[in-house]
């Protein structure tokens, strides 16, 4: 799933290839929005908050898309060939003449007033990359249930928005805690805060996201991804466990150098 950092560079490349531009052509391809036309239209802007795409018309009136596991958003110059994917799977398009935004397998496409963009994202915790960043309110909602484990905690949008099952395996790591500590005992959770911040501002402009300071292909992540690996600070083998809590995914941490309960391995 694209994570905070994705989805914030691709609002970017959207906002730049299309804000303050009228669109001559739109065509949303879901069935409550088939009968909608917004050409004419001018683009006002194009933000992230958290995993959440805001693209905003001039009238007040705001699509908002979200990528989850295979959505994308790509940005095509007039006559380019378009190639993110089989005609099928195109669920809208917003062309401006000169550019042409195209998305695939969007699986949350609406359409809504402006003023009402909190019925969508309002209760999102505060957004790790954007201007509503508050360190002392995130750290307040994360605190709010010290009995959940911290992986939930961290992956819970209502706390900090922007973090996917990457960061996740990556900042309980670096945190030295097992993602099922709870996220009450975790020693320094400020500071814990601090580095999520730290670690998306660095890999918002990224291809390649990299949280070690190594930034060759296959030495760019701590654990995620490494099951069977040797551990990059100790050597112990890294361990992985499948879909351990409604809305996760894999989780990969190392037994020795991560303090906390664990999981039978896979």
């Amino acid at each position: 799933m694209p994570e905070g950092d994705t989805v914030w560079r691709t609002a970017r490349a959207l906002h730049e290839g299309i804000a303050s531009e009228r669109l001559v052509r739109s065509d949303l391809r879901v069935p409550r929005l088939a009968t909608v036309d917004l050409s004419g239209r001018k683009v006002i802007e194009v933000v992230s908050r958290g995993k959440h795409l805001l693209t905003r018309f001039e009238g007040g009136l705001t699509l908002h898309s979200h990528l989850r596991m295979d959505g994308a958003w790509h940005l095509y110059a007039a006559g380019e060939r378009w190639r993110g994917g089989p005609e099928h799977q195109i669920r809208a398009i917003l062309d401006t003449g000169q550019r042409a935004a195209v998305g695939y397998r969007l699986p949350v496409l609406g359409l809504l007033r402006t003023a009402e963009e909190d019925s969508v994202v309002g209760h999102l915790g505060p957004d790790l990359l954007g201007p509503d960043w508050d360190p002392d309110e995130a750290l307040r909602r994360l605190l709010s249930a010290p009995g959940v484990p911290l992986g939930e905690a961290l992956l819970d949008q209502r706390n900090l928005a922007g973090i996917g099952n990457v960061y996740k395996s990556e900042l309980c790591f670096l945190a030295r805690c097992t993602p099922w500590l709870p996220v009450g005992e975790v020693p320094a959770p400020d500071r814990l805060v601090a580095l999520a911040k730290k670690l998306l501002e660095a890999n918002k402009t990224r291809l390649a996201r990299a949280t070690t300071a190594d930034p060759r292909r296959d030495q760019r992540l701590w654990v995620y991804g490494r099951a069977g690996r040797p551990c990059r600070r100790c050597g112990t083998a890294v361990l992985t466990a499948e879909r351990t809590s409604p809305g996760e995914r894999t989780t990969y941490w190392c037994p020795s150098c991560q303090r906390g309960p664990s999981l039978q391995p896979d």
